[in-house]
């Protein structure tokens, strides 16, 4: 693969900051760094999706923002149809749009990545503010860290959740922790971890993991994962403002199939570390997160109408850590049997918890 590796001074100020701050990057010239069976056929199934492709999807234009209280209410604000990876794309305009300190970067990142999530960002606002990096996981994430603890909010994209081990060291010892070893003097709240995850039926096993439960393990960390694109927009803005480091896993097998119609165009959040009830039900509570809602969703479904009318009550966690403990409670105290299901390995996982 021809790899032309150019390093680039970056002088910018940053409001944040209240000085200047320059950093060096390493810039990669390369149109895919995983070499994985299908890929290119994938992206040219994205890139052929009925939205704009070359442009990001929230206008410049004050009169389409959605004030955050209308958020919802009918007749209120502008929505569009979005899929999966078109609401994030959406999300991640929103955060460079009103986070003059906001920036994004990854693999393949500039010129939209692998999935396409970053399209037209780059050329929107600067090659300083969305920037692709070599081939090195631990050193996406403790740029990100260190542009964080600075106090400027980093959104870091690590191109398959599978690859983020190599920066296990950076996120567990250094992002979870920083806050508590200082005693609250210092901390890396600004940044946010995106990672695509789960399987697709074709990634093989260095493309279809679910890594949740190793961060779920790690006290300082927030761990989320949407399971469609108005609750993926909405849970990513809330990440990246969130005040402690989050871990964001986007089910790669949603990118192009959960289409949503009414995707609010502006801003907006959705509260992390709460649950959300899909479906109310009465027998049995039913509780997944990220793809497997859908499978839960249907399964409520088929118990409906095969299984002489059982009502299931399905449950999004949505927030993985800190995890919405009362919400369930309260659900399997109403229906007294509860079912957990997720993608991740059995043994130590969400489920036990």
């Amino acid at each position: 693969m021809n790899r032309s590796v150019h390093k680039i001074l970056t002088c910018t100020k940053l409001p944040r900051f209240r000085r200047t701050s320059c950093f060096s990057t390493l810039l990669l010239d390369t149109h895919n760094e995983h070499d994985i069976g299908g890929a290119e056929e994938e992206e040219e199934s994205l890139s052929s999706n009925s939205f704009p492709a070359t442009t990001s999807l929230v206008e410049k234009n004050e009169n389409v923002i959605i004030p955050k209280e209308h958020v919802g209410v009918p007749g209120e604000g502008t929505y569009r149809r979005m899929n999966l990876f078109t609401a994030i794309n959406s999300a991640l305009d929103v955060a460079l749009n009103t986070d003059d300190s906001a920036i994004i970067l990854g693999e393949d990142v500039a010129f939209g990545g692998v999935f396409r999530c970053t399209m037209g960002l780059a050329e929107r606002y600067g090659s300083h503010r969305v920037f692709s990096t070599p081939l090195t996981e631990q050193g996406i994430a403790g740029f990100a860290i260190g542009y964080a603890a600075q106090g400027g909010t980093a959104v870091a994209e690590i191109q398959f959740a599978d690859y983020i081990f190599p920066a296990l060291d950076q996120i567990v010892n250094e992002a979870a922790k920083m806050r508590y070893r200082s005693g609250n003097q210092w901390n890396c709240g600004g940044l946010t971890i995106r990672a695509p995850c789960g399987a697709v039926g074709h990634g093989g096993h260095y493309h279809s993991q679910s890594p949740e439960s190793y961060f779920t393990n790690t006290p300082g960390l927030v761990v989320v994962t949407p399971r469609s694109p108005t609750r993926a927009k909405g849970l990513l803005l809330a990440s990246i403002r969130c005040p402690d480091p989050v871990i964001f896993f986007e089910p790669k097998v949603l990118y192009r199939s959960a289409v949503d119609d009414d995707v609010p165009v502006g801003d907006y959040e959705i509260e992390i570390g709460k649950a959300d009830i899909v479906r109310s039900g009465d027998d049995v509570t039913l509780v997944g997160w990220g793809a497997q809602v859908r499978v839960l969703e249907k399964a409520a479904e088929l118990a409906a109408n095969n299984l002489d009318g059982i009502s299931c009550e399905v449950i999004d966690l949505q927030t993985l850590l800190p995890w919405d403990v009362d919400t369930v409670a309260n659900s399997v105290c109403k229906t007294g049997k509860l079912i957990v299901s997720h993608e991740a390995p059995l043994t130590s996982g969400m489920l036990s918890d």
